[in-house]
């Protein structure tokens, strides 16, 4: 019968390296390895030559308007213009020693030309006016447009008063050169009929009046501009 195997002999000496097998085919590609960290940044660069210029874009929609910005504080006053003239429509009407001895009524008019509704007419009268022979007297003249007195703001008028005209036997007869003036406001446009007319004073009777006497009489009418507010 065979007996129990004997224990192991030494290792041997290791034999020469073999020859180099062939190369062995290609593995598979492997994974995307995790990316590196950034690295310093490299030097400037040389600057580009400059481009040449676009073409302009179409012009975008209109924007919504914007709200009212605040009021602006009031800015200092402007220098003072040169000297007005007389307006651009403007007439008279003159008369030589008319010596009219009318007591009440029209003693002359002057046909005037207006523009506009909304200018004034200013308007006066030049030239002699006076009583005679009676005390505590008074007469009044005045302007009319179209036949009735100025409303707006208030009539044009003038009056001259006496006292002792006729006492101590005295007949006083005094002749003075007189102006009469003032602005018509809300005169309609077209044809104005400018009356100056004599008449009674509030509270005192007739007395014994003349306009006119060996002079020149005028009576002067004007186109101006509306009033400041």
């Amino acid at each position: 019968m065979p007996g129990n195997p004997g224990p192991s002999g030494p290792a041997g000496i290791a034999g020469s390296p073999g020859s180099q097998g062939s190369t062995g085919p290609r593995g598979d590609k492997g994974d995307i390895g995790k990316p590196g960290s950034e690295g310093p940044p490299g030097p400037k660069g040389a600057q580009g030559i400059l481009g040449s210029k676009g073409t302009t874009g179409q012009e975008g929609p209109r924007g919504a308007k914007g709200e009212a910005g605040d009021k602006g504080s009031q800015g200092s006053p402007g220098p003072k213009g040169p000297p007005g003239t007389l307006g651009s429509n403007w007439k008279q009407c003159v008369w030589k020693n008319i010596a009219h001895d009318k007591d009440t009524g029209l003693i002359k008019e002057c046909v005037f030309k207006k523009h506009s509704d909304i200018t004034g007419l200013r308007v006066f009268w030049n030239g002699n006016l006076r009583l005679a022979g009676c005390h505590a007297c008074c007469r009044r003249w005045y302007f009319t447009f179209n036949g009735a007195e100025c409303s707006a703001p208030e009539a044009i008028d003038g009056i001259v008063y006496m006292e002792n005209g006729n006492k101590s036997g005295t007949q006083r007869n005094l002749h003075r050169v007189r102006q009469i003036e003032g602005v018509c406001e809300k005169v309609h446009k077209g044809t104005v009929r400018v009356g100056f007319w004599v008449g009674n004073c509030a509270g005192y009777g007739s007395a014994d009046a003349q306009t006119g006497w060996n002079s020149v009489s005028r009576i002067y009418v004007e186109e101006v501009s509306p009033p400041q507010a």
